[in-house]
């Protein structure tokens, strides 16, 4: 261990007051943050500036004092990396030239992903070399399915009814595409663990659209493949699954020979994650990140009440999601202050 209480926690330690980091800390909310996405002309431009990354990366550590920092990029690097056109809208989020037919499979392909993710790996060189040793430092990816999703879609959804469809009707060729996401995730973590990331997380954002025979063979079969292939490379990199809105079938992603830890969106209930997943699993969570636009004595009663559920097992304290732009930075401030000062015996 390097000392990082974060790590530590993952590694099964308990502590008086948990850690904290929060999804999507470096962002929109922070006056700092907008200053340097305005000298970049897209979003992707940014994530592949190395200097631009880094500093983003660095400014809620340097602002909060979070216990670890969360590599500044995006999940769709890696279809981009692939050879699949991405781009951002600005107000709409991101597109993609949508496959619609396995034969364009043929035209992705891993042989270049290293090279074309460079600048991300660079980044993290340099921002674990910036970062106090104490501070973690996170790399992540998006999982298959949810890589498979925009894939697919060619943008967000309501229903994902084109990839259920697909991944209903032709399995075996929706299969094809998620062995390749597998193969290519498993690249692209290696490469950030390298670079100098200390733990990993898998954001499996749309897993919950699919029912549960289906979740199984398409969100976490492939997780569990991932952790297999990361962990011959590197075998003691700690690894956190989040698969959202998964609600009770998240009891199907509780397996700590895969996961360090489990991250459980706002639907999970933090009594029941203390009964059902914490003996056998670090949980991470679930504050709604709402409540840390509402700030104010709502937030403290919310954040304390998560603490006393899950703050007397292996625990880091996080959002359900990631922080939202309307977010008043202070309400952070505010929410690290509380978690900071909890003492388990105030239950």
């Amino acid at each position: 261990m390097n000392g990082s209480k974060f790590l530590e926690t993952l590694a099964g330690r308990r502590f008086a007051t948990p850690p904290i980091w929060l999804m999507r800390q470096a962002g929109r909310y922070l006056p700092e943050y907008r200053a340097v996405r305005a000298t970049t002309k897209s979003f992707l431009e940014f994530c592949y500036t190395p200097d631009k990354a880094v500093e983003v990366t660095l400014q809620p550590i340097r602002r909060f004092g979070f216990d670890a920092a969360i590599i500044f990029s995006d999940i769709l690097v890696v279809p981009d990396a692939l050879g699949q056109k991405v781009w951002f809208e600005e107000g709409e989020g991101p597109k993609l030239e949508a496959l619609t037919d396995p034969a364009q499979f043929g035209k992705l392909s891993r042989a270049r992903l290293g090279d074309f993710l460079a600048p991300v790996y660079e980044a993290i060189r340099q921002t674990r070399a910036a970062l106090p040793r104490e501070t973690a430092l996170l790399g992540f990816a998006g999982a298959p399915f949810t890589l498979a999703c925009y894939m697919i879609e060619g943008s967000g959804s309501k229903d994902f009814a084109k990839v259920k469809k697909w991944a209903y009707a032709h399995p075996e060729s929706f299969g094809l595409l998620i062995d390749l996401l597998v193969d290519s995730v498993v690249d692209h973590l290696s490469n950030q663990v390298e670079a100098g990331a200390d733990a990993v997380q898998l954001f499996d954002s749309w897993a919950g659209v699919l029912p549960e025979e289906q979740l199984f063979r398409w969100s976490l079969d492939p997780l569990v493949r991932i952790a297999k292939g990361l962990r011959e490379r590197h075998p003691s990199v700690p690894i956190i699954a989040f698969p959202r809105a998964v609600g009770p079938a998240a009891l199907m992603y509780r397996r700590p020979d895969s996961f360090s830890a489990l991250s459980i969106d706002t639907g999970i209930g933090a009594h029941w994650a203390a009964k059902e997943l914490q003996p056998h699993i670090c949980v991470q969570g679930n504050l709604d990140p709402i409540m840390l636009v509402a700030g104010g004595a709502a937030l403290e009663r919310e954040a304390r009440r998560i603490l006393d559920k899950l703050g007397h097992g292996s625990f880091v304290f996080n959002l359900g999601h990631g922080v939202v732009p309307q977010t008043p930075p202070e309400h952070v401030a505010q929410l690290v202050e509380i978690v900071r000062n909890w003492k388990p015996n105030d239950s």
